[in-house]
């Protein structure tokens, strides 16, 4: 399934591009593990375009990007949420590159805009409906904006300055309130097995990222219990099923260095994940390394092999899937440009990538910032 990037289309041309088998059968994820975890090149960090530079790719849209995201914001219909996150993400994305307060302006007014639409909801909670579902509630759109929503409030919780504010921290305790109760809370009490260990991979990631970021701040011992057990979960054992993200690893047979993965639980056919989707697991993935959770050094060098050499070989030429099958668009945007951050060979690679939009800038910027290239 190709992104849903109608709206990033628009961005794109307003920014421009930058010249530049069965389980039984498979090998298990213990067999896998020796992958190396050397970098993908020997670049240094000098070597690569500073923040500065990404800070000017990413101002290019700015103005755009408020016409765009504002009336998303204010939208009680959550399918709009979800289109939202993008931008979201950029400018936390931003906002922990730079520094700079107006990026972190922007992330507030666009989450306290998304919490002042919702309306009561069954439980006592507040919440979102969507005409894509028939005025239901859809937890995979509400996991879609809050695993941002929450990064935005790691971001706050982080940075002294701002945390150390009491206009932003009245903010922050508002939206961290709102998010434990109303997206977290509610969605576990209606039945984590069918609303957070969701049926595919990229959705359940989604949830794994909330709860990663929630249990990092919230103050109630059984919440943030409940945190962990659903990063623990989803990591090694959904209930329900045989194992987790960390189970349904296996080696590329497109690339034995590389990661192979079905997105449906226990399954090890191909094509595999669709790479569309796929952004989502690596987004979480990337952030729960650098966390500090079970993720390691050598994982990140497996999805990055996977990117650089199964799934965008060269040029313009993108894959569908993560077998190496099939064709698409190169939206990396929402998950694979995070390896950047990591490795700078790949941080280098994707500086030549020609797919390039708001999201894609940001989080150029904030590997460079993390990589030490100022």
């Amino acid at each position: 399934m190709t992104a849903p990037i109608s709206r990033r289309a628009l961005l794109l041309a307003a920014l421009g591009s930058l010249a530049a088998c069965t389980p039984g059968e498979e090998e298990t994820p213990t067999a896998l593990m020796p992958l190396p975890a050397a970098p993908e090149a020997s670049v240094k960090a000098a070597e690569l375009k500073p923040v500065s530079h990404w800070a000017g790719v990413f101002l290019r849209g700015w103005d755009y990007q408020a016409e765009v995201g504002l009336p998303l914001s204010r939208s009680g219909d959550s399918w709009d949420h979800y289109e939202l996150s993008y931008t979201v993400d950029a400018c936390v994305a931003m906002f922990r590159a730079t520094g700079e307060r107006r990026y972190l302006d922007r992330a507030l007014q666009f989450v306290e805009n998304v919490t002042a639409s919702a309306t009561s909801k069954r439980g006592g909670y507040l919440g979102w409906t969507s005409a894509n579902e028939d005025g239901d509630e859809v937890p995979l759109y509400e996991s879609y904006f809050w695993r941002y929503g929450t990064a935005l409030l790691v971001a706050m919780r982080e940075n002294a300055s701002v945390y150390g504010d009491a206009r932003y921290r009245a903010r922050y305790d508002r939206l961290l309130a709102f998010a434990e109760r109303n997206v977290f809370d509610k969605w576990h009490a209606r039945g984590p097995e069918d609303t957070i260990y969701r049926e595919r991979t990229h959705m359940a990631s989604h949830w794994a990222l909330i709860a990663l970021q929630l249990g990092r701040l919230t103050a109630d011992p059984g919440r943030k219990q409940r945190c962990r057990t659903v990063v623990t979960d989803v990591d090694q054992h959904v209930p329900g099923h045989s194992g987790g993200l960390r189970q349904q690893l296996r080696r590329n047979e497109a690339e034995p260095t590389a990661y192979f993965w079905s997105d449906v639980w226990g399954s090890a056919e191909r094509p595999g994940q669709d790479v569309s989707h796929a952004n989502g697991v690596l987004a979480y993935v990337v952030e729960a390394r650098d966390r500090g959770t079970t993720w390691t050094p050598a994982d990140l060098a497996a999805f990055s092999r996977l990117l650089t050499r199964v799934i965008w070989p060269g040029g313009t030429t993108y894959r569908a899937y993560v077998d190496g099958s099939g064709s698409d668009n190169g939206w990396f945007s929402d998950g694979f440009v995070k390896l950047g951050r990591s490795d700078p060979g790949v941080q280098q690679r994707l500086e030549g990538h020609q797919v390039v939009n708001d999201q894609f800038a940001a989080n150029m910027a904030l590997n460079a910032r993390i990589l030490g290239s100022r």
